[in-house]
């Protein structure tokens, strides 16, 4: 089905962005990555104001409430991806398959059959793996000069997920009323809205013409356009389903993992390989 194939190019997209992030913060700090991104992504989606208008003024502050959730899981997520590997990112972002999915149950009453039950159980076991690795492997971690990582990010992390989680969910229920260039015109509008209060409430110094150069930046914004596009169109068709669509988005931590390999040069991605692949096999249950 085309609900599929469109959540999909999101899951895939979605592994690409976490890797320019982690790319672009290596010239530019939070907040400023976080502004232009927002910020260009908003003039990217601009032509569409033409069709934003007409809504009921409710949804105006329904939007707004889901670009507030996703204003502090993007403030999580960023800080967590500075400081920690992008492999280990990606794994630890599949926990939002389990925030979705209790969502999904319980607030959009949808029916788990025994296919998610036990994709949800092979997901569970890949994140508990990444957790209590092998000693043979925590000791050549010990070794290796890995960058710890604080308990503080892998709380962000997980924060970050679970604020996700809920912007899918107000994703799903807002596609009931409304249409996706509605929906990105004005979520992306309230999300520069946050991040210009933001800046201009914490006085964080900002340095434009640094990030405007940063090419990363650009690339990311085109990227969470077409991404969030494409899931705005899932999420308006019949029959697609939270719960199911969770698991596919989760396809992209293959992404960030070979990316933490190859690209950033991270250790220990064998093991993490080994947890991603349970959890993609739970997921690829999950859909059936």
């Amino acid at each position: 089905m085309l609900w599929i194939v469109l959540v999909l190019l999101y899951g895939i997209l979605k592994g690409v962005r976490e890797i320019l992030k982690k790319k672009a913060l290596e010239k530019n700090s939070t907040i400023e990555v976080l502004f232009m991104y927002t910020f260009l992504s908003f003039l990217i989606v601009l032509p569409d104001v033409r069709h934003a208008t007409g809504m009921e003024p409710k949804f105006y502050f329904y939007i707004s409430i889901k670009s507030f959730v996703i204003f502090l899981a993007w403030m999580f997520s960023f800080k967590a991806i500075k400081k920690m590997p992008i492999s280990l990112y990606g794994v630890l972002d599949l926990s939002r398959v389990m925030f979705a999915t209790l969502l999904g149950v319980f607030v959009l009453q949808e029916v788990l059959g025994r296919y998610q039950v036990a994709g949800l159980l092979f997901v569970s076991s890949g994140l508990l793996l990444l957790k209590y690795r092998p000693h043979r492997m925590r000791d050549e971690a010990g070794g290796s000069g890995e960058q710890r990582v604080g308990t503080v990010y892998v709380v962000m992390a997980f924060a970050s997920c679970m604020l996700n989680a809920l912007s899918g969910l107000l994703d799903k229920l807002l596609m009931r009323e409304i249409s996706s260039a509605q929906l990105q015109f004005w979520y992306m509008f309230f999300l520069v809205l946050f991040y210009l209060l933001y800046i201009l409430f914490t006085r964080i110094p900002v340095r434009m013409g640094s990030v405007i150069r940063n090419k990363w930046v650009w690339l990311l914004s085109v990227l969470f356009v077409i991404a969030d596009r494409a899931l705005f169109i899932a999420n308006g068709m019949p029959g697609s389903r939270i719960t199911v669509m969770t698991l596919l988005k989760q396809a992209g931590c293959v992404v960030t993992i070979l990316a933490g390999r190859y690209l950033f040069k991270e250790k220990e991605t064998t093991h993490k390989m080994i947890c991603a692949l349970i959890i993609i096999m739970g997921i690829v249950i999950g859909v059936q």
